[in-house]
C-alpha cells in the first residue's frame, strides 16, 4: 500500500419520507389570495379541477431544508472517490450549471419563435460543427437521452435508408460483437432487426474470417464499439468496415469508450457511416438515471434526409429549426435535453483541440498505471491477460482467483469497499465473458493521490476477505444502510414505489 486508510463513516439520520413529516397548515410561503373579479378562477376549466384536494406534504421551508440536507448527507456524491468504470465519470465543471441555470437557457419555451432562442440556437448549431471536426461526420442531432437511445436512431436511420433503396425487405440483419455494448443489439432488435452476435475470440475481439461468415447480402448494417468493453482496440477496424460496404451495408462507431482516443480517431477517417457520443460520459457533462443524459448521433450526408428533426440550420441572417421531412421522426420531444449540450460546448471550448488530447492522453497514461498496481495484488487478474497489449481507457478486471479461494464475491468487495469511503466499482456488461468482473477507470480527473487510495481499499478489503471473511461478505457497516435482505424483492405484496402504494399496502 502506498499510505495509510482514512477513517470513514457516512453521515446517518433516521429520516422520515417527506410525506410524513409537517402537520396541516404549514407553509413554507402563502401565496396572496386572488383579486375578487380576476376571472383566474375561470382558467381552469370545471372539468379539469380537482374534486379533492393532492395528497401533498404540508411543511415550513426550515423543515423542508432540513430535510433534504439529512438525505444529502447520506449520499457519498463528492465525499468518495468514484473510478467508476464503463461511464468514464468527469468532474462537472460548476461554471456549467451556472450556465445552464440562466433565465435565457432555464425559462425559455421550445415553442418561442426562432427570433427569441438565437443564442441557443447559435450553440446547438457550433457544437453540431465541433462534433463533426471530432467526428468527420456530416450532421449531429441531439434529441438521443442517452448512448441507447442514440443507437435506437442508428437503427431507425438504417431502416429508413434501406427501405429508400428499395431492399429492407432483404436487409434485415445487424451485425454485433458479444463484447459491444448491450445497447447496439438491443436497439436494433427494438427496431425489428434480427442480431447476429459473433463471438470474442484469444485477441480479445472478433475475427476477420468471422466478420466475413457472418456478412451477406441481409447485412443492413454494423453496430460496434472500438475500443470494446475490454480496453481492446480491434487493429483491423478498416477491414471490417470494408467488408460490410462491400456487401452493401452500413457502419455505426458506438464511441461510449471516446475518451482515451480523443483527438486520435476520426470515426470517418475509418470508413465509418455513423457515429455516436455520450455527453455525460466524453464531455463533461452530468449522468443522472436517464435524465440529464444525452446521446449525440452523427452521420455521413448520404445518411441525413433521414435524421429525426428538427435540424439547426444557418440561414446565413441567422438560426433557424426545420422539419426533416423524410426523417425517421422524432425520438424525443424538441431538440433534446439543450441545456446539457450547452454543458458539452462549454466544457469542449474550455478544452480546445490541444486540451482533449491531453486529457485522452492522461487517461491512457492513468489507467495504464492502475493496472500495473491492480495486477500486483494477489488474486487480481484482468481479461485475455495472455496479450501483450497495452490498454486504452477500459479494462475488464477480475476477482474470479480470489473468489475460489476466499468465498468472497466481486459484490461483496463493492459493498466492503463502501466502508473507506470509495464509490462501488462498475461490475460489468459481460460476466459470462469475465467471471467476477469489476472495471475500474481512471480517466483525466482523478490525481495520482485519489488513485493511489482507491487501489489501497482494494487491497485493503482483499486481505481482509483473506483473513476476516465474514467482515466483508457481512458488509457494508459505516454506511447509510447495512446490507440488504432481497428475499422481498421479488414480491409485489412487499415493496412499493410510490407513498400511494406504500399506505395502500401498509395501511
Amino acid at each position: 500500500m502506498t499510505g495509510k486508510l482514512r477513517r470513514y463513516h457516512a453521515a446517518v439520520w433516521d429520516e422520515p419520507l417527506i410525506m410524513e413529516q409537517g402537520a396541516p397548515g404549514r407553509r413554507g410561503t402563502v401565496p396572496p389570495a386572488p383579486i375578487e373579479g380576476s376571472g383566474i378562477d375561470d382558467l381552469v376549466p370545471a372539468a379539469m379541477r380537482r374534486r379533492i384536494p393532492p395528497a401533498l406534504p404540508e411543511a415550513a421551508e426550515p423543515d423542508v431544508l432540513r430535510h433534504y440536507l439529512h438525505l444529502s448527507q447520506q449520499t457519498m456524491g463528492m465525499l468518495g472517490i468514484s473510478l467508476f468504470g464503463t461511464c468514464t465519470m468527469k468532474y462537472n465543471p460548476r461554471v456549467n450549471e451556472l450556465l445552464a441555470a440562466r433565465d435565457q437557457i432555464a425559462e425559455i419555451h421550445p415553442h418561442q419563435d426562432d427570433s427569441t432562442v438565437q443564442g441557443l440556437l447559435e450553440i446547438v448549431h457550433e457544437f453540431d460543427l465541433m462534433l463533426r471536426e471530432l467526428s468527420g461526420m456530416g450532421r449531429f442531432v441531439f434529441q438521443a437521452g442517452g448512448g441507447a437511445a442514440a443507437a435506437y436512431i442508428h437503427a431507425c436511420v438504417t431502416r429508413a435508408y434501406h427501405q429508400s433503396r428499395g431492399e429492407l425487405a432483404q436487409r434485415r440483419e445487424i451485425i454485433t460483437t458479444a463484447q459491444a455494448h448491450p445497447c447496439n443489439p438491443a436497439t436494433a432488435a427494438a427496431a425489428g432487426f434480427t442480431v447476429i452476435t459473433l463471438p470474442v475470440e484469444r485477441d480479445g475481439y472478433a475475427s476477420v474470417d468471422a466478420l466475413r461468415a457472418a456478412v451477406s447480402e441481409r447485412t443492413a448494417s454494423l453496430m460496434i464499439n472500438n475500443p470494446d468493453d475490454m480496453g481492446i482496440y480491434n487493429p483491423h477496424i478498416k477491414e471490417w468496415v470494408d467488408i460490410v460496404h462491400e456487401a452493401g451495408g452500413l457502419c455505426f462507431y458506438d464511441h461510449a469508450n471516446f475518451n482515451g482516443v480523443m483527438g486520435r480517431i476520426r470515426a470517418a477517417e475509418l470508413g465509418f457511416d455513423a457515429c455516436m457520443f455520450m455527453l455525460h460520459k466524453t464531455f463533461g457533462v452530468p449522468k443522472g438515471g436517464g435524465g440529464p443524459a444525452v446521446g449525440a448521433y452523427g452521420c455521413s450526408a448520404e445518411l441525413e434526409p433521414f435524421l429525426p428533426g428538427p435540424l439547426v440550420v444557418d440561414t446565413g441572417s441567422g438560426y433557424a429549426r426545420k422539419e426533416n421531412e423524410a426523417g425517421v421522426g422524432r425520438v424525443r420531444e424538441f431538440l433534446g435535453n439543450l441545456p446539457q449540450v450547452v454543458k458539452g460546448y462549454s466544457w469542449l471550448l474550455a478544452m480546445g483541440a490541444d486540451g482533449i488530447r491531453e486529457a485522452a492522453d492522461i487517461s491512457v497514461l492513468a489507467n495504464n498505471y492502475m493496472e500495473s498496481r491492480l495486477l500486483a495484488i494477489p488474486g487480481v487478474t484482468k481479461s485475455f491477460d495472455h496479450l501483450p497489449l497495452r490498454r486504452l481507457e477500459m479494462t475488464r478486471f477480475s476477482l474470479a482467483e480470489f473468489t475460489e479461494q476466499t468465498g468472497v464475491n466481486a459484490v461483496d468487495v463493492q459493498n466492503r469497499m463502501t466502508d473507506f469511503g470509495i464509490d462501488a466499482f462498475w461490475l460489468s456488461h459481460e460476466p459470462w465473458i469475465v467471471p467476477e468482473p469489476f472495471t475500474p477507470e481512471a480517466g483525466e480527473a482523478w490525481s495520482i493521490e485519489d488513485i493511489d487510495y482507491w487501489i489501497d481499499v482494494l487491497e485493503h478489503v482483499l486481505e481482509e476477505g483473506r483473513s476476516d471473511p465474514a467482515m466483508v461478505k457481512s458488509a457494508p457497516h459505516n454506511q447509510v444502510v447495512a446490507q440488504l435482505d432481497g428475499s422481498s424483492l421479488d414480491d409485489p405484496a412487499r415493496w412499493a414505489t410510490t407513498w400511494r402504494a406504500y399506505q395502500r399496502k401498509n395501511s
